[in-house]
């Protein structure tokens, strides 16, 4: 059965070092389970971090419900993540010791649960961005070439 990608995070990839990749189960309501699944959730500015033994989503912004009634969700609140306790102990210990962070890359579906894939990020500078780029663009060129030499 196929994943169906509900939100990315397309960002990520280019500011950050994708280290290490955890799926992860997200605590919501219905209404934001609703929205998500009509494709109305941003995790551009989202982030993870453990706090007390247990994983929190900040600034994942899920739109209200358009049909929901007054008990709809606030946007912008933070969402727990459901991690086993020894993955929790894991990324407490790398985010604290080595300071790196915990970025949302993307929101999909799994047999009807909807779930979060978080990624164990270093931030890149600003010559690792460049680098990055004119990696791609020389792959972009050599597809081309071999493209066009096999026509």
């Amino acid at each position: 059965m196929e994943d169906k990608v509900l939100c990315s995070n397309r960002q990520a990839a280019h500011l950050y070092f994708l280290l290490e990749r955890y799926e992860t189960g997200v605590a919501l309501t219905g209404t934001e389970v609703k929205s998500i699944r009509n494709g109305k959730a941003n995790l551009k500015d989202a982030y993870a971090s453990v706090q007390k033994g247990e994983a929190w989503l900040h600034n994942c912004h899920v739109s209200p419900y358009e049909y929901g009634n007054r008990q709809n969700h606030d946007p912008l609140r933070k969402r727990k993540l459901l991690l086993h306790r020894q993955e929790l102990r894991r990324l407490t210990g790398k985010v604290e010791e080595k300071g790196l962070t915990l970025i949302p890359t993307k929101l999909y579906l799994v047999k009807g649960r909807i779930k979060c894939e978080i990624a164990l990020a270093r931030g890149k500078k600003l010559h690792d961005k460049r680098e990055t780029e004119r990696r791609k663009a020389a792959d972009r060129e050599a597809r081309q070439a071999i493209k066009f030499r096999n026509q």
